[in-house]
């Protein structure tokens, strides 16, 4: 049965007519009160301030009084006295004011009224002389009410202005729920089926996780297909894949697919500083979905709040944390066949959820949505290459190739990357050198081409890069190699990028024992040609110790450790003892006699291949210190004796100062050319 809901969002063409916006006629009014009456109190309290009048002794007061020099109205207050000089009194410069207060306690004074009349009395006649008026005298005071008003209109007028610029914004949309209504108020976005422009055209890699939730869309389209026979649709629905794999962009075309409303909120916005907010949001958030069903819930970074429970600091059950997963649990419970609402998450630490989500009822399925294999990421370069204009030598196959382990947020950035190169070269086109650059910007980092690098530095950097592309070049287990450079990338005095013809899933020891010889080529070669070694291997021994102890500890490529798993568990608690080892000191010791075997055995024969091969190495460092970046064509032809003809550095150098030059400047002396050894 269609589900009636009155809150539903009408479609187009058909449907009740949307209620009428509420009159906020009644709002402005009061906002105008507001800002006028702190206009008043602000004008009260620098009237004063505002006034240009100066401040006089008593003694100068007597003495204007007794002159005549005194003009006009003399106030007295209850401390204070204001009155204003005759415009000829002598002394009197022109720029300053006339007007002038002085504070005297004049009831302390018990002969003040007696000397003010016999004064006035006799300056009366010299009033004239000082072109000043006839002094009138006029008593001010004070009443209890005054002060007590003041502080009144000061109260009424802070309240206003904190009820105006702060729990008034905080209270709108909060409904009867007062001025702290919006703290309990979900904070999720809502896309109707209007707006939910993203389907299954748009997300490519994740074949086998469409097929997955093919049955939810059909569920949310057709839910009578499935009552029939008595079945129910999963609750709850948990991606679980790497950072940028896609998993938002899957619950969205699942919204788009199935062309109903998608609420999405993160795990962070249930959380606040007020306790119990969280678990509000969640009560509000079922709460809209079920009067707008059928629909979805996306639950992204459900790890913020679905944390295994009594692990917080505070070890109990007032962790606002756990409250807010309490809430969800409840809501996931309640809900009914006929509701038709899917709650979808989104986690990359599945090991940290509580078994309570995860459980059947609550999240009982889980869709994994892995890095994609090549012809995801084929399929992954052709839906955003389609977006930009590229090239005839654009070959989405070949860089599918080059991005193993790349996920959809980096290939979308690599095309993206690219577009930005070839726009600021002014290229018609994006072309194939802009999406290899890209590639390895978005990897490794921008190259340094402006860095001066001291010529030893440089040449010991060709030394070891050598070392890497020729063992790389040489070996048959290893991946292919695909380029060698001696520019500075990143955090890198150079390079060496393979192109690994297939995605591998399992590493064999034959595959390992060849990485390693790769690894340690760069600082054997350093040894044996430059006369010294450098930190430049520092990123290479960390990567041959992590891979040999892999081996030896996850993998069991140990002939004397055997078939065991040495490694920690990565699903410890949150305060393990850091003291406690799974092995004894004995095989301690073993294993690390093993992981040092493994690297010395792969150093070793990386020494004999070199050795051999001493003249090709010699010829590859010259060609990097002449043309600075070799293909794996350029190396294979280097390694067989052949001449290189490309432009060098200096070659390029010299025809963009050609371009740059005027027409009449005089030619540029030639440069002799480099003279590649043996």
């Amino acid at each position: 049965m269609e589900n009636q809901n009155p809150n539903r969002m009408p479609e187009k063409g058909r449907g009740p007519i949307p209620p009428i916006p509420p009159n906020r006629l009644g709002r402005s009014l009061m906002a105008w009160v507001v800002i006028l009456g702190l206009g008043l109190l602000l004008f009260t309290f620098l009237s004063d301030t505002l006034e240009d009048r100066r401040e006089i002794s008593s003694n100068e007061f007597w003495t204007y009084v007794e002159s005549g020099q005194v003009s006009g109205k003399l106030v007295i207050k209850e401390n204070r006295i204001e009155g204003e000089l005759a415009p000829k009194t002598p002394g009197l410069p022109a720029a300053q004011s006339r007007k002038f207060y002085v504070v005297y306690n004049w009831q302390a004074a018990k002969d003040f009224d007696e000397r003010l009349q016999k004064a006035l009395q006799a300056s009366a006649d010299k009033t004239s002389l000082y072109d000043g008026k006839p002094v009138k005298v006029h008593y001010e005071t004070g009443s209890w009410w005054g002060p007590a008003l003041m502080q009144l209109v000061v109260l009424a007028g802070v309240f206003l202005l904190i009820w105006f610029l702060v729990f008034r914004r905080m209270g709108a949309g909060g409904g009867g729920a007062g001025f702290l209504g919006s703290f309990g108020r979900s904070r999720h976005r809502l896309a109707n089926k209007e707006q939910s422009k993203v389907t299954f055209q748009d997300v490519a890699g994740i074949d086998e996780a469409k097929e997955e939730v093919t049955e939810i869309i059909e569920f949310l389209k057709n839910p009578r297909k499935f009552t029939r026979l008595g079945g129910r649709i999963p609750r709850g629905v948990l991606l679980v894949g790497e950072p940028g794999c896609g998993k938002t962009l899957l619950a969205k075309a699942i919204a788009g697919e199935a062309e109903v409303p998608f609420f999405s909120i993160s795990g962070s916005d249930f959380v606040e500083m007020f306790v119990g907010v969280g678990a509000s949001r969640v009560r509000d958030l079922f709460k809209q979905a079920k009067d707008s069903s059928p629909c979805i819930i996306f639950l992204d970074e459900i790890d913020a709040v679905g944390r295994k429970r009594g692990m917080g600091f505070n070890g109990g059950g007032h962790d606002e944390r756990e409250q807010t997963l309490n809430a969800i649990l409840v809501e996931m419970d309640g809900f009914d066949s006929s509701d038709q609402v899917i709650v979808i998450a989104a986690t990359n630490r599945m090991d940290v959820l509580d078994p309570a989500l995860t459980r059947p009822g609550r999240f009982d399925r889980q869709i994994n949505v892995p890095l994609p294999d090549l012809k995801g990421r084929v399929q992954i370069l052709r839906i955003y290459a389609d977006k930009v204009k590229c090239g005839p030598d654009v070959d989405l196959n070949r860089l599918a190739r080059g991005t193993p382990m790349f996920s959809g947020a980096d290939l979308a950035a690599l095309v993206n990357e690219a577009a930005i190169a070839a726009t600021m070269a002014e290229k018609e086109y994006v072309e194939q050198a802009d999406m290899e650059e890209a590639r390895d910007k978005v990897r490794w980092g921008r190259a340094r081409k402006s860095r001066v690098i001291d010529e030893k530095e440089k040449e010991i950097t060709a030394w070891h890069e050598a070392g890497h592309a020729l063992v790389q070049h040489h070996s048959e287990d290893a991946d292919p190699l695909h380029k060698v450079s001696i520019i500075p990338r990143g955090e890198m005095g150079g390079a060496t990028f393979s192109l690994p013809e297939k995605d591998r899933y399992l590493y064999t020891r034959r595959y390992c024992k060849a990485t390693l010889q790769v690894v340690l080529g760069g600082r054997v070669a350093e040894e044996l040609f430059s006369g010294d070694i450098s930190s430049g291997a520092a990123s290479d021994i960390a990567h041959a110790t992590a891979l040999a102890r892999r081996m030896v500890l996850d993998w069991g490529m140990s002939d004397k450790l055997g078939f065991v798993r040495y490694s920690a568990d990565d699903h410890r608690p949150m305060f393990p003892d850091l003291g406690a080892k799974e092995y004894s000191d004995r095989t301690a010791e073993v294993i690390d006699a093993e992981v040092r075997a493994l690297i010395d055995e792969a150093y070793h024969a990386t020494r004999t291949q070199l050795e051999t091969h001493r003249q090709e190495l010699q010829r590859l460092a010259a060609a990097l210190l002449k043309y600075e970046t070799l293909s794996a064509d350029d190396v294979r032809r280097i390694c067989e004796g052949e001449t290189l003809d490309k432009p060098t550095v200096n070659d390029l150098l010299e025809r963009e100062h050609a371009k740059a030059a005027p027409a009449d400047a005089p030619p540029a002396p030639a440069t002799k050319p480099v003279a590649e050894p043996g």
